[in-house]
């Protein structure tokens, strides 16, 4: 049996609604989140929705102007995580627009340095949950994939899930207590997916994070150029 009760993993849905309305991505959400509090892990969802958080690439947007900015105080409970989730329903084909502002946000971030002089996600592991009644789960997911590994994060095997009814208006996951919820595919995909999140957490967490070398923004800019090949840069 392998511990997992030291790691932290947060939630963030980007639905369009706030707290006070029913979410279906918060829904196939908590089955990931269940099974990594049977598991010891410390779990956090953020309803991104319920937060005064204007579109920007800086920490903190009051500097640029917004007269409130609530994010900063999410970044640091995310860099408090080893492990994030980003939740989204499906909106013509894409992501939604609040999760768009979730990773624009979370890139504000990124050029930070850690201890070690590495990027700030640097041994952080990412993952997606994707919600609709229309397709594009692998659509949204590769591209929110593709962002969290290129902000720094270690994306695991599989590390999407998600669940569309069929096609056109009608009922999304978690309507009535039981669409989707005896989807086998979804459910399997889900559990799959953290797993292999708690799994890579955990590994990550064993070893120190990603190793330091080769990716240390500092020694880069002092002429530590890691083995490259052309002369200019040895």
């Amino acid at each position: 049996m392998t511990d997992y009760s030291d790691l932290k993993a947060i939630f963030l849905n980007c639905s369009l609604k706030r707290s006070s309305e029913k979410s279906h991505t918060q829904t196939l959400m908590d089955v990931s989140k269940a099974i990594m509090q049977a598991n010891g892990v410390t779990t956090q969802t953020i309803r991104v929705a319920d937060h005064e958080i204007p579109p920007g690439v800086y920490p903190d947007m009051t500097e640029y102007g917004w007269p409130k900015d609530e994010w900063p105080a999410l970044q640091e409970q995310v860099m408090a995580a080893d492990i994030l989730v980003l939740g989204t329903p499906i909106w013509l084909g894409e992501k939604s627009s609040i999760c768009s502002r979730a990773i624009e946000r979370l890139y504000g971030f990124s050029g930070n340095l850690n201890d070690a002089g590495q990027y700030a996600y640097y041994g952080r592991t990412g993952g997606c949950i994707v919600t609709g009644n229309e397709d594009g789960i692998k659509h949204c997911a590769m591209n929110i994939l593709y962002s969290l590994q290129h902000l720094g994060y270690v994306i695991p095997p599989q590390a999407d899930a998600g669940w569309i009814g069929e096609a056109g208006p009608g009922p999304s996951y978690g309507d009535d207590g039981k669409v989707g919820l005896d989807n086998d595919f979804t459910q399997r995909n889900t559990t799959f997916m953290t797993w292999n999140l708690l799994h890579l957490a955990r590994m990550l967490k064993d070893a120190g994070g990603i190793p330091a070398h080769g990716n240390q923004r500092p020694a880069w800019d002092k002429g530590e150029h890691f083995d490259h090949p052309n002369p200019e840069y040895r």
